[in-house]
Formats: structure tokens, C-alpha cells, sequence
């Protein structure tokens, strides 16, 4: 049995004239992400008309008077009443494979970051689905992707996909998610990827920000952001490793501290960043009139795999997704710069750090919105890269724990 879930009046299971989690069914058959993302307007009440849409949102204040005074007004709920299955039909109906397929012929991952994200947002609201009421007075949002590990190289663009997940955990404000993607390949469904997404609820303006964070991961990810390197110094191990790294690039002939030579099958830090610009646009609009942050994901992906194929001359393979922090919504209008950066490197393993922020045009003031960490893999093995700058160096530690981290559950 989960603990009671977040401070709002709460019955039982999502239930509607269509769509009922258990599993899921929707008119006999399991729904697909069209289908999740229009019960995902009907439970707030958005409309796909931005006119409507924002008329719609600004109807949501009358739905504070459902939210509940404490938690112990609440019901507990079970893993069950949160199961959800949908389908990616691109076996099974061709036509849909167009928004998926990429060069390569394989499935955009980008694209399966968007469904993963709706996905978890569906998952718990039907943990906290009022039936007695039309919409959900809850605005859930994503808060964090823990990890997104894989399971499986390729992802074929013509076979169907299973997304399954339930909620695992509930505290006051956040509600933590896992689902499981598997594909049809030769006769069988077998898994891709195993994600943890953690979900913060807000009130039904979506301004009111909720403490979060404590969930079944809490010790991995307090630990982590205890020794964050923007609040502490590195270890001493650490600290060994940056020098090291220092002294292998003096110029012995000169033995001066400013003249440094970049050592064999090596690149600078600085020439490993690629970098891009987003216009947010209303399409790319969530449930909540911000941007989506399944976009964010995407954009944020194709960067930093675009910055990790040209580092390496060679097409790379995504091991894993870590600690996607969604420190600010991003809204609709701004301007949206993404930085990647190549921060650490091991054997045929490179490690990409996204940084995204806003840009406000009139005030010139920069403020970050999201950090990405990605691990790739590619068929040989790279150059190391070296950093020049004491901040680089801490991007360098700071991409080898994700890379540690990583690998302990490879």
C-alpha cells in the first residue's frame, strides 16, 4: 500500500466514458499517445485552441476549493490504481512512423522522450483522479527524470512499442513514476528502457511550488546533491585528478603556468561544446500553457547526441539519461539557448551536459531552466578531453560521477 498521496480531495481510480486505468483500457483496446495526451486536456480542462486555451486556464483558480486541508483527508491507493499500457502502433499503422523515423532508420529518441513525459503525467493523475469532479483542481508537472536506462542499442521504426508504468512512491507534493518500454521484435516484446520520473503537484494555477525530492531514490539523490560541486570542494581524490590533469599539459621547455600544450589524442573542453537557439512557440505548449517540457527533453537530446557525433566522427549510441532537473518552466515566447558540453570521456564512452536558460531579450538576463546529462557510446574509443579552467574542471568531475553513477547499474 502507497503512502497517502498529495493535498487534494482524492476518490478512486481514473475513471471516464472511455478511458479507464486498471489497466488501461480505452473502447476495448489499449490507447495510444494521441489518445493520452487528449485525456491529459480533458483532466485540466485545456483545449487545443490557444484562444480556448488560455481562457481554460484561467478558469482553473475556482478549483482551489477542492484541494484538501491536510493528507489525512485522503485514501490510500495502490500500485494498481495507477497501471497504465499504451501502444506505439509503428508496426501496425505505417503512417504514424513519418514523426518517428530518423536518418539512420531507426526511432528519434527525442520522440520517446515526449511520449515518456506525457506518460508520467498520465500515470499520476490516475493515481489522483477525483471521479465525483469534471477536471483535476491538481496541476502535475515534471520535477525530475532520476534515470532513464537502456535496455536495448536499437529501437526498430517498424515495430510496435509497449509503454507500461505505475506510481511507486507518494509523498506530500511528489509523486515519483516507472515505466518500461518494450518493443515487438521477433515474435516478442523485449524490454528497451526502464525510466524514473519524479512529479511535482501544484496547485490549479500552476504557481504554487510544493517541496519535493523525498522518494524511494531519496538517499542516492540527497547524497548527490549534498556533494553538488556548486556547494562543496571535490574530494581529495578529485582534487589529485585535476592536478594531474594540469601537469600533464605544462610545456616542460618553458615550465610556465601560462603556456600549456594539449597532450596526445586529446581535445580541449573548449572545442567540444556545440550550441543552439529555440524560439518557443504556442505548438510546443503544454497542458499547462508552458512549454512542454517532453519538447525541452528533445531538443535538449538532439544537441547533445549532434555534439557527441561530431566529437567522435562516428554515430553514438544513448546508455543512459541521469538527473534531467527542471529548475524553472520555460514560457511560451522566450528565447531558449542550449549549450552541450563534452565533459568527460572513457574508453569508447563519452559523457554530454546540456545546459539550457532563457533569455530575456529586453532585459538581456540570462536564467537556467533545465541541466541534461547523457551517456553515450560509439564503436572505438574517443580522445580524452582536458580542461584549461578551474570551472571546466568541475564540469569535468561533475561528468565523471554521472559516468561512475551510470555504470554501477550497466
Amino acid at each position: 500500500m502507497l503512502s497517502p498521496p498529495l493535498i487534494l480531495k482524492i476518490a478512486t481510480a481514473l475513471t471516464s466514458r472511455a478511458f479507464s486505468v486498471g489497466p488501461v483500457c480505452l473502447q476495448g483496446k489499449a490507447p495510444d499517445m494521441a489518445e493520452v495526451r487528449n485525456r491529459l486536456r480533458e483532466i485540466v480542462g485545456a483545449s487545443t485552441n490557444w484562444k480556448d486555451h488560455q481562457q481554460a486556464m484561467a478558469e482553473r483558480a475556482s478549483l482551489s476549493e477542492h484541494l484538501a486541508g491536510s493528507q489525512s483527508e485522503l485514501p490510500a491507493k495502490t500500485m494498481k490504481d495507477s497501471e497504465i499500457e499504451v501502444h506505439l502502433p509503428l508496426g501496425t499503422q505505417p503512417s504514424l512512423r513519418e514523426k518517428y523515423l530518423n536518418y539512420h532508420n531507426t526511432v528519434r529518441f527525442g520522440r520517446i522522450l515526449e511520449d515518456l513525459d506525457s506518460l508520467a503525467v498520465l500515470i499520476c493523475y490516475s493515481h489522483t483522479w477525483n471521479k465525483e469532479l469534471d477536471r483535476s483542481p491538481l496541476s502535475i508537472v515534471t520535477a525530475l527524470v532520476d534515470k532513464i536506462d537502456m535496455r536495448k542499442n536499437i529501437i526498430y521504426p517498424d515495430c510496435d512499442i509497449k509503454f507500461t508504468g505505475h506510481v511507486t512512491w507518494v509523498g506530500k507534493s511528489s509523486i515519483e513514476a516507472k515505466m518500461h518500454m518494450t518493443q515487438f521484435h521477433d515474435g516478442a516484446y523485449s524490454p528497451v528502457l526502464d525510466a524514473t520520473f519524479v512529479m511535482v503537484a501544484r496547485d490549479p494555477e500552476n504557481k504554487r511550488t510544493n517541496l519535493l525530492f523525498l522518494a524511494v531514490n531519496k538517499k542516492r539523490r540527497v547524497d548527490l546533491s549534498t556533494a553538488s560541486l556548486l556547494k562543496v570542494a571535490p574530494t581529495a581524490e578529485e582534487r589529485t585528478i585535476v592536478h594531474s590533469l594540469f601537469l600533464n599539459t605544462l610545456d616542460t621547455k618553458t615550465v610556465s603556468f601560462r603556456s600549456r600544450i594539449l597532450p596526445p589524442n586529446s581535445m580541449w573542453m573548449e572545442d567540444a561544446k556545440m550550441k543552439g537557439l529555440e524560439i518557443c512557440h504556442p505548438q510546443e505548449r503544454n497542458i499547462f500553457n508552458r512549454i512542454f517540457g517532453g519538447f525541452l527533453m528533445r531538443k535538449a537530446y538532439e544537441l547533445g547526441w549532434a555534439n557527441a557525433c561530431a566529437f567522435a566522427g562516428s554515430r553514438p549510441i544513448l546508455v543512459a539519461v541521469d538527473d534531467i532537473l527542471f529548475q524553472k518552466p520555460v514560457e511560451i515566447g522566450s528565447l531558449l539557448l542550449l549549450s552541450s558540453q563534452v565533459c568527460y570521456t572513457e574508453g569508447e564512452h563519452i559523457q554530454v551536459r546540456v545546459h539550457t536558460e532563457v533569455l530575456d531579450p529586453l532585459t538581456r538576463q540570462h536564467s537556467t531552466t533545465n541541466v541534461f546529462h547523457f551517456t553515450f557510446l560509439v564503436e572505438k574509443a574517443v580522445p580524452a578531453v582536458v580542461p584549461q579552467s578551474y570551472g571546466e574542471s568541475m564540469l569535468y568531475l561533475d561528468g565523471k560521477r554521472h559516468f561512475n553513477e551510470t555504470m554501477k547499474s550497466q
